[in-house]
């Protein structure tokens, strides 16, 4: 029988064996990796570090209240729902390790947040299917490692989030709309950028056993391919649109993750971004930088190898010294340290794989 209280040694061993930036729960969930030189390298240190002074940036700038505010907009449930995955993307968990407590507050914020009519958003906005499908990504990623009673709250707020996804991909449309989604639940027209954040959260909640039928899935690939441009070397804003780097990347990700690994849409597009890689001016770089990396890491081989060389230099030269990223470009400027921060974060843990979602 053991003893009801641990000895000292006991608890000093135990100090030493958990590391405090990674519990153990993470570390079951951290898939095998074999270095490809062996050694770790000197850019992957860098990158570590860049982490680690990123998410320490944004340990500080959570609110009270458990949210993440985004520019002068105030406290927002995407970015809030963005700041816990970027933490989950580097191992650390709810409820253990240095900010599991604050993983647990933001959760609860963002789950507090679900409106009646099953929308998940704080503020009113001209498109809140963005916030709604990030949001329901989050949950379905964390779902899995949670608690009760938060977990039980958790699984509902996304059975309801799902269900709202659902009802509006069935909304009426033209035939070259149909599958994908537009910035309110009721559009009768859809675009990528909106349609990739629904498909990811879909495709997250399926795998851990909510109700997406596979029909619905299939109909958002075909719009996706759909807005593949004529040549396949690239995905338009809509079809029959033009490309550019950050639509390429988000419909190599959203095809990928739906399985349709190396389609001939992906690949066109992967060609396509070797040829013409995302630049910081670029409009939407850093929202470009998460699906441009997550996405060609899922394609792997030289294209993966191409965008992280090219990606990773840029995102270490940018950093500031307190952690941050921000955007210097475009609409993105208004979104402040936070939004830039965790898209950035979000791309250079990709090879951690420790997001499901990640993980190939």
């Amino acid at each position: 029988m053991i003893a009801a209280r641990p000895s000292a040694l006991l608890i000093i061993l135990l100090t030493i064996w958990i590391l405090p930036t990674e519990s153990a729960r993470s570390q079951q969930q951290r898939p095998n990796r074999t270095p490809k030189t062996g050694v770790e390298t000197e850019r992957q240190r860098q990158v570590d570090a860049a982490i680690v002074q990123g998410l320490e940036f944004l340990s500080k700038g959570q609110q009270p209240s458990g949210a993440w505010s985004v520019g002068r907009l105030g406290e927002s449930t995407a970015t809030t729902s963005l700041a816990v995955m970027s933490f989950l993307a580097a191992g650390h968990v709810p409820g253990e390790g240095p900010y599991g407590g604050q993983l647990e507050r933001g959760i609860r914020w963002v789950v507090d947040h679900q409106r009646p009519d099953d929308m998940i958003v704080h503020r009113r906005s001209h498109g809140p299917m963005y916030s709604h499908g990030i949001s329901t990504l989050m949950l379905a990623e964390v779902v899995g490692m949670l608690d009760d009673p938060l977990a039980t709250d958790t699984r509902k707020a996304l059975t309801r989030a799902i269900s709202l996804i659902l009802k509006a991909q069935n909304v009426a449309k033209a035939e070259h709309h149909a599958g994908g989604w537009r910035y309110q639940p009721t559009s009768t027209d859809s675009d990528l950028s909106v349609s990739g954040w629904q498909l990811l959260a879909l495709r997250a909640a399926r795998n851990v056993g909510a109700d997406v039928p596979v029909e619905n899935i299939d109909r958002a690939v075909d719009y996706i391919r759909r807005c593949s441009v004529r040549n396949k070397r690239g995905f338009a804003y809509q079809p029959g649109g033009a490309p550019t780097p950050t639509r390429a990347g988000t419909g190599i990700l959203a095809l990928e993750i739906c399985g349709k690994h190396r389609s001939d849409e992906t690949m066109g597009a992967a060609e396509y971004l070797v040829a013409r890689p995302l630049k910081t001016t670029d409009h939407y770089f850093y929202y470009g930088v998460y699906y441009c990396s997550v996405g060609m890491f899922k394609v792997g081989g030289r294209y993966w190898t191409r965008t992280r060389d090219h990606l990773v230099p840029i995102l270490l030269d940018a950093q500031d010294p307190d952690g941050s990223w921000k955007a210097r470009h475009g609409s993105e400027r208004t979104h402040g340290a936070n939004y830039a921060t965790c898209m950035s974060l979000l791309a250079l843990a990709v090879e951690y794989q420790y997001l499901p979602i990640y993980q190939r």
